[in-house]
């Protein structure tokens, strides 16, 4: 069967969203190839058409998370009213991305098993982290040296990452919201050093 032109990169462009979307959810190692492939009605065969391993469909699959996390951030940013550093934090830690895990940030899904993966994999994460880091470096208000910015930055991006990943892993609701509450301040507090 002939497909269209365009069709093969339309088609891994759906493994990968799909992967994006169940590795956050589920874990990489707990999403098998093969249930993959068939929840998307793909045959497993065929996923070797598009990806040479599952580690690089999950490098893949990275890059594409932290992209959507950074244009998040990015469209929070430059909200006209209540734009800024507050605007970004808040949609961070918000509810809606507390609760949906597989279309959030992929630091706070996935940065522990990440941690024991391949070097790709990690390289990856380490350019989405950096990116993230220079966007909020960007929004810092105040006079500071590009070092001072950095710092500043990645002890935001740790803060709104850590707080969300303890708001998730919490059973108690209350607690959760808690959580929530208490990182914003803290990531405020961070960029307000800024100032």
């Amino acid at each position: 069967m002939r497909y269209d032109k365009g069709h093969k990169e339309a088609t891994r462009q759906r493994i990968i969203e799909a992967a994006a979307a169940r590795f956050r959810e589920e874990g990489i190692a707990a999403v098998g190839v093969a249930n993959l492939m068939s929840d998307i009605g793909l045959t497993q065969g065929g996923f070797y058409n598009h990806f040479e391993s599952k580690d690089d469909l999950a490098r893949e699959a990275i890059m594409l998370a932290w992209q959507g996390t950074y244009e998040r951030l990015r469209k929070a940013l430059e909200r006209a009213k209540h734009g800024g550093i507050a605007a970004l934090i808040d949609t961070y830690l918000s509810e809606s991305h507390r609760n949906r895990v597989a279309e959030g940030c992929v630091a706070a899904a996935l940065s522990a098993e990440i941690a024991r993966g391949s070097e790709s994999l990690r390289d990856a994460f380490s350019e989405g982290t950096a990116q993230t880091t220079a966007l909020i470096a960007g929004a810092l208000p105040g006079n500071l040296t590009p070092k001072q910015r950095h710092g500043i930055a990645m002890a935001v991006l740790s803060s709104l990452v850590g707080t969300l990943m303890l708001a998730r892993a919490v059973s108690d609701p209350a607690m959760s919201d808690e959580l929530l509450a208490q990182g914003r301040r803290a990531a405020l507090a961070l960029a307000e050093v800024a100032k």
